[in-house]
């Protein structure tokens, strides 16, 4: 007699689906990945390590979540794929075992000027649901309560089908603010900052961009009737007026028909429709000249029309509740929902609140993410343009902690940038939270406390861009601190106090600071020395700096903001590296200097100088294929008969930066001086560049590589490597370790060092413990964020600071030195 399987038997034997429970990558090849393979657990947290520029962001974001996110858009119709990002197939041979990919990564949120905080996650709508329900008087619907929409009215006649006609009337309630149309500003115009009047016109007296009499425009301004030989300070009322602010006019000029509208109008259509970042650097520098921008008179810059500011909860209107801090927004709002108030049981038409209690359950559990994750401090109308690349990952991760979605991964892409060592704790807290959702969760990342709490490591390198690339190191946390890659051997590096300091050669003093959230600081700089300042997240440190330094002081800034440049641009374009070669070259063979531009006459006619062909394939995505005309160089091929030292442009921009600096110093290309190898050319201005490239870790980066492939560490330093040719004596730097391996700390500080010893003051914003300890002098603020900051806690040097342990930095530095 057979006896059937006990259910134990049944339960032991593993289900098919279980097998599936690693993500493969063989073969990855994008960018300077060197063929590697790599197996990743699933629902486990793993971080990627190495350093900057290795390959970490090449196989985590280009290679496992571009891959996820293509064949997910795969799965929609080609129709609607044609609305869909074109995303092309990674260089990859296998990858497999993939999840629906969230990308949480450090680029800025949209810097439209309606876009703030509230309207970037879901607090603001679920803010203008609670008020079109329970604010008193009820004005309309949510609508009502946008910034965004604008109040309309219309009416016209409708035939019914019978054939009769009937008026109709259509009105729709917004609550944007009618004379500066929700953006919370209005700008005015500095007219002296326009023109010279004592010039005329044809003389040049327009100072705005892109104005020049010798074309249309010249033609335009004499055919509304100006004369342009006379000089602006002799014009009559309505000239003056027809040149500044006349509204667009047809005019007829040598038989065409042309609009003419005057200076004020054309530049705000053509120039402040635009957000501030996304302008050129020349339109910008005229704009912060000639433009200011004052709140606007009638809604306060709150945005929002009178009537949508009528309508109050307890007092509160929702101009006042987006103005709060996150942190007592969150208390007010569980008020609201407090059932033991009975003055607060219902609203103010009569209905009770309790009808709104899941919606303030909602709109509380936001809130409290906000809190949670760290960013309390900031305001629902923030514009989301001014949060940093750490503030902007935080926020869009705040939309994920209460999804019910599992098995889904999660990419971090250094998720600890610009917090402080007391808010990393919390951020780990929720990474792992995430992996406990049963989630697989990938992070790139330098931060010890971070790389500590991962279930698998996968160290890259061992060196950077052409030196890296191979996976060095797979395995567990203890693993890596005992293997020998970089990362291992750096994971405990501790910073030691400086046995001495500077002394300060003079202070800069700063009076009465109340930017943003200061409370009317006082404090002296001391100058010639290494200060930080340092805090938690929101305490008012960039405040302090950035927006309280006097203009007097000569301050040379090196701020997050992102570096703006198309796919053409490189560093060589963009360090001003380029014209020295370009001169080299034309000198070198008595051409011009254009002919060795791949956006100027030297470009590949087929490619235009792009060095790929892009083919359009309708509603599938595009495909980059290598010019087969000049075999992806981007050059002509007589450009590329002309050499420079044995090499001709082409293989110039494919050159390191390391190697490049030996090549134009004179010395051989190869640090090596291999035989056969070209003998490098001396060009000192373009050393000197590349000089300063490599003194910020950028030796590994090619001259040519297109400025959209840099992460985010990668554009700051080369930004500094910019700066440091300024002629300012004092450097402000924020953040600069941002993306910087442990092991790349050390050459950072000694760049920082070799700036104050050159006779330079460096103000460095910093949370690093290592840049810190470094320091001859600390200020610290806080001793929270937002309304429980932004006062001075500390001012010494850090011996005192780690002896006296007073604050939560003294307290996480002390621990970091063994103090």
């Amino acid at each position: 007699m057979t006896t059937a399987p006990s259910a134990d038997t049944q339960a032991s034997a593993p289900h098919p689906a279980d097998s599936h429970d690693l993500i493969r990558v063989h073969g990855a090849r994008e960018n300077n990945l060197d063929d590697i393979a790599v197996e990743i657990p699933k629902r486990r947290l793993t971080v990627f390590t190495g350093v900057s520029g290795s390959g970490k962001s090449s196989l985590v974001f280009s290679t496992i979540a571009a891959e996820s996110q293509r064949m997910i858009n795969e799965t929609y119709s080609a129709f609607l794929q044609g609305f869909m990002p074109n995303l092309a197939r990674p260089d990859v041979d296998v990858l497999d075992g993939l999840t629906p990919a969230i990308i949480v990564d450090q680029e800025r949120m949209g810097a439209n000027a309606r876009s703030t905080v509230g309207t970037a996650t879901d607090a603001n709508a679920l803010l203008r649901v609670l008020f079109s329900r329970i604010g008193d008087p009820h004005i309309g619907s949510p609508n009502a309560f946008s910034f965004n929409v604008a109040s309309v009215q219309a009416s016209g006649m409708m035939k019914q089908n019978d054939g009769r006609a009937e008026k109709v009337t259509y009105s729709r309630t917004g609550g944007m603010c009618p004379h500066c149309e929700g953006r919370g500003s209005i700008s005015g115009f500095d007219v002296a900052a326009l023109y010279d009047d004592s010039l005329s016109l044809g003389e040049g007296a327009l100072t705005v961009p892109g104005y020049s009499m010798d074309g249309w425009q010249g033609r335009l301004l004499r055919g509304v009737g100006l004369d342009l030989d006379k000089p602006i300070r002799d014009f009559s009322e309505k000239e003056l007026h027809d040149l500044l602010y006349k509204e667009p006019t047809k005019i007829k000029v040598e038989g065409v028909n042309l609009t003419y509208e005057g200076l004020i109008p054309k530049i705000r259509t053509s120039m402040l429709s635009k957000d501030r970042d996304a302008m050129q650097p020349h339109i910008r520098r005229f704009v912060d000249r000639a433009v200011t921008f004052t709140d606007c008179p009638e809604c306060g810059g709150t945005r929002l029309s009178e009537a949508a500011r009528s309508s109050l909860i307890d007092g509160v209107s929702i101009a006042d509740a987006c103005a709060m801090q996150i942190s007592d927004l969150a208390a007010w709002v569980r008020g609201l929902s407090d059932p033991g108030d009975a003055s607060r049981a219902r609203s103010g038409d009569g209905h009770p609140r309790a009808a709104v209690a899941p919606l303030l359950g909602t709109l509380a559990h936001t809130l409290d993410s906000f809190v949670e994750i760290g960013l309390g401090y900031l305001s629902l109308d923030r514009p989301s343009g001014t949060l940093s690349g750490g503030e902007a990952q935080r926020t869009k991760l705040i939309r994920h902690l209460g999804s019910s979605l599992t098995d889904v991964t999660y990419v971090f892409d250094e998720p600890t940038i610009g917090l402080h060592p007391n808010d990393i704790r919390r951020m780990n807290d929720l990474l792992l939270r995430l992996r406990d959702k049963g989630n697989t969760v990938l992070v790139v990342e330098h931060e010890p406390q971070t790389i500590a709490i991962a279930d698998h490591v996968v160290d890259l390198g061992p060196r950077a861009g052409t030196g890296g690339g191979t996976v060095c190191f797979e395995g567990t946390v203890e693993g890596l601190r005992g293997s020998d890659t970089l990362t291992g051997r750096h994971l405990d590096d501790r910073a030691r106090l400086k046995e001495t300091v500077r002394s300060p050669t003079g202070k800069l003093e700063i009076r009465g600071a109340s930017a943003h959230n200061l409370q009317s600081v006082d404090t002296d700089i001391p100058l010639g020395v290494l200060c930080v300042i340092t805090g938690v997240a929101g305490s008012g440190k960039s405040s302090l700096v950035h927006g309280s330094v006097p203009e007097d002081a000569g301050a040379v800034s090196v701020d997050q903001a992102a570096i703006r440049g198309s796919r053409r641009s490189n560093p060589a374009t963009y360090t001003g590296l380029l014209d020295p070669i370009r001169k080299a070259f034309a000198k070198a063979h008595g051409v011009k200097p254009a002919l060795f531009s791949a956006n100027s006459e030297g470009a590949c006619p087929t490619c235009n100088g792009a060095g790929v062909i892009y083919t359009d394939l309708a509603m599938m995505a595009s495909v980059a294929s290598p010019c087969e005309e000049c075999d992806g160089r981007r050059f002509q091929a007589e450009v590329l008969e002309y050499r420079l030292g044995g090499k001709d442009i082409s293989e110039v921009l494919a050159m390191p930066v390391a190697q490049a600096h030996a090549f134009f110093a004179g010395g051989q290309a190869d640090r090596g001086g291999r035989a056969g190898e070209a003998a490098g050319a001396k060009v000192p201005a373009a050393a000197k560049i590349l000089q300063r490239m490599e003194d910020v870790g950028l030796g590994y980066l090619t001259l040519g590589q297109p400025l959209t492939t840099l992460s985010g560490g990668e554009r700051q330093r080369l930004k500094l490597a910019t700066h440091m040719a300024d002629t300012g004596g004092v450097y402000i730097l924020d953040e600069p370790t941002t993306g910087l391996h442990l092991a790349d700390v050390e050459q950072l500080l000694g760049l920082l060092d070799r700036l104050v010893d050159s006779g330079k003051s460096v103000i460095v914003v910093e949370h690093h413990e290592a840049v810190m300890a470094h320091a001859d002098w600390i200020v610290d603020l806080g001793p929270g964020a937002g309304h429980d900051g932004g006062r001075i806690v500390f001012e010494g040097t850090p011996a005192d600071l780690v002896a006296a342990r007073s604050t939560r930095t003294g307290e996480h530095l002390a621990a970091y030195v063994g103090g």
